[in-house]
């Protein structure tokens, strides 16, 4: 599995240690560098990314006019001082590259066009019963072919790339989806990537779904993070990520950070799953039960329509499970920070964080360094984000975990 760098520390003493060299044959590496200290700081000097990489003036200033050349970044207002020429920053160029992400959802297909910037331009959005792979490709041939057509002629040689944020071993979860599972074998032999890539010019790459949304919140998120934090992304069923030294860490067969088969207590306190007791699809049950219709999940992350008891119980039970998850995890690793996120409208995913912290407080935690827990900031577009930062990364940032080898 492909290892992609998705950040960089903030602050002058923890960037220290990713340094350029001066070195001939290097700028590719160096600017991907600045690109990634750019996009981590917002506009910067030459003097202080010189400052912040160890490169000489010289490099920097040969590094920064090849990316304005290319169009991938621009100059910003001046900057006057007390002495000299005025600082002139640069920042990225929003229409320096875009990029594609395809979500395959147990319950919908999405597809966002964004910019460099990693602002959504354009969307489209299928809802399903349960993904299959001939209606799959088919949605991501038509969707592409629309969301080229929304940029101008000028800009459509700078898509760089397509990324697919997908459940991995889609055909064990027949059961779970209640499906035939015959109509969920076809994933077992399709390779979705080499279907997308015959059809378009476009490099393309695969990821965990769940290990994408964590992926977003690296690339494009709002927030200082630790250099170790574990992420939950709840979705129709909960996985998440493992960010170890910066890095997002997806270990040998790309599946490190499921966490939906960690074993929690159920409601009655009998042995079960964190995905049976923290997952949409426990909420979609309950309120199916009850006669309410449950559409509306899917639809549209804003306007959920869920019965207020219902849904309070089921947050009630699935902070319960992560709290359990967040003491079991952090038995095995020192994490800085705990991230919750998902496709949930942000006022019930702000009342699940704060009713996990709540039962955090019942725990035994001697021996342990219990994180902050906190919000995730980018939301029910994570996934979609994070297929999308895949070509973006690949070309575009610095491989952190390499830089420090």
């Amino acid at each position: 599995m492909q290892k992609f760098a998705l950040g960089l520390p903030i602050g002058h003493e923890t960037v220290l240690p990713l340094r350029g060299t001066n070195q001939m044959g290097m700028r590719a590496r160096n600017e991907r560098l600045v690109l990634s200290l750019v996009r981590q700081h917002g506009a910067l000097s030459k003097a202080e990314i010189a400052r912040l990489t160890g490169l000489s003036a010289q490099t920097v200033s040969v590094i920064m006019r090849a990316l304005e050349a290319e169009g991938l970044l621009a100059k910003g207002d001046p900057v006057r001082g007390k002495v000299g020429q005025p600082s002139v920053p640069m920042h990225l160029d929003e229409n320096g590259a875009f990029f594609l992400g395809l979500k395959v959802g147990r319950r919908s297909l999405e597809l966002v066009l964004i910019d460099f910037l990693g602002k959504v331009l354009a969307r489209r959005m299928r809802v399903h019963t349960h993904p299959e792979p001939e209606a799959t490709i088919a949605f991501a041939h038509d969707a592409i072919g629309q969301l080229i057509l929304t940029l101008p002629p000028e800009h459509r040689s700078r898509i760089a790339g397509l990324g697919i944020a997908i459940p991995f071993f889609l055909w064990d979860w027949a059961q779970m989806l209640g499906v035939p599972p015959e109509r969920m074998e076809g994933w077992r032999t399709i390779d979705i990537r080499a279907e997308i890539a015959a059809r378009h010019s476009l490099p393309v790459f695969v990821q965990n779904d769940a290990s994408s949304a964590c992926a977003a919140e690296l690339v494009f998120g709002k927030t200082e993070l630790p250099p170790e934090f574990l992420y939950f992304y709840v979705g129709y069923f909960i996985g998440g990520g493992v960010v170890l030294n910066h890095a997002l860490f997806s270990g040998a067969g790309g599946n490190s950070g499921a966490l939906g088969p960690l074993p929690v207590p159920g409601p009655d306190g009998t042995p079960s799953q964190l995905i049976d007791v923290a997952s949409l699809t426990r909420l979609e049950s309950s309120l199916s039960a009850a006669g309410f219709e449950t559409d509306s999940l899917w639809e549209d992350v804003r306007h959920w329509k869920a019965d207020p008891v219902i849904l309070d119980s089921w947050i009630d039970t699935a902070a319960r499970g992560l709290a359990h998850a967040v003491v079991s995890a952090c038995s095995i690793i020192d994490f800085g920070q705990v991230l919750i996120d998902g496709w949930l409208p942000r006022d019930v995913a702000a009342r699940l964080v704060d009713r996990t912290r709540q039962h955090l407080g019942a725990f035994d935690v001697t021996g342990l360094n219990i994180p902050e827990i906190r919000l995730g900031t980018i939301g029910a577009d994570a996934r979609a984000l994070g297929a999308a930062s895949l070509p973006l990364s690949e070309r575009f940032l610095i491989d952190t975990e390499a830089q420090r080898a």
